[in-house]
């Protein structure tokens, strides 16, 4: 990669609410709940993203309150497509074309973001975000609350942890993202 066209990085991890894709899962889950539902959970959001909160102390309870059902998080991973950032797919293949390694690496919930993984061309081992775990008939049953995604400083410790060609460019637009 020494012409002039190669990128500078061999790695990027993309975040994915309100950076490769224009909407805060969370929040799109919580409207689907109500103005009230939805208005609480927006202020936890911005609190925990502007970094005045940790993401460990509104992340449960961001899930209590919506309690999103099976379905709700497959229609999540629907709207990720429809609002995903314009040209992201054919720059992601780009970056793939150049040996690039392409990572998403997001506290959204993991069954949403695979759906969108799949249509940018990457697969689950190129995925990085939180289980969660319905019961038989589709309601809430909980979250992987060991998963280091659901604190502030769980990607950088992702990062950390894997072994991905250096150097690496992480794109987010949160405090978590730092």
């Amino acid at each position: 990669m020494s012409d002039s066209t190669s990128p500078h990085f061999s790695t990027v991890a993309l975040d994915v609410d309100s950076t490769l894709c224009s909407i805060e899962g969370i929040d799109w889950l919580a409207e689907r709940r109500g103005i009230d539902i939805a208005t609480q959970v927006a202020i936890l959001t911005d609190r925990a993203m502007r970094g005045e909160v940790p993401l460990e102390e509104v992340y449960g309870l961001r899930l209590s309150i919506v309690r999103p059902r099976r379905e709700d998080v497959d229609a999540l991973g629907h709207a990720y497509i429809e609002t995903i950032a314009p040209g992201a797919v054919d720059t992601i293949a780009k970056w793939k074309s150049r040996g690039v390694t392409v990572i998403l690496l997001s506290s959204a919930i993991r069954h949403a973001v695979l759906r969108l993984a799949q249509h940018v061309g990457l697969g689950p081992d190129e995925v990085h975000a939180v289980d969660v775990k319905f019961d038989a008939i589709g309601a809430w049953g909980g979250f992987d609350g060991s998963s280091p995604l659901v604190t502030t400083m769980g990607k950088r410790n992702i990062i950390a942890g894997l072994d991905l060609p250096r150097p690496i460019i992480g794109v987010g637009d949160g405090s978590t993202d730092l």
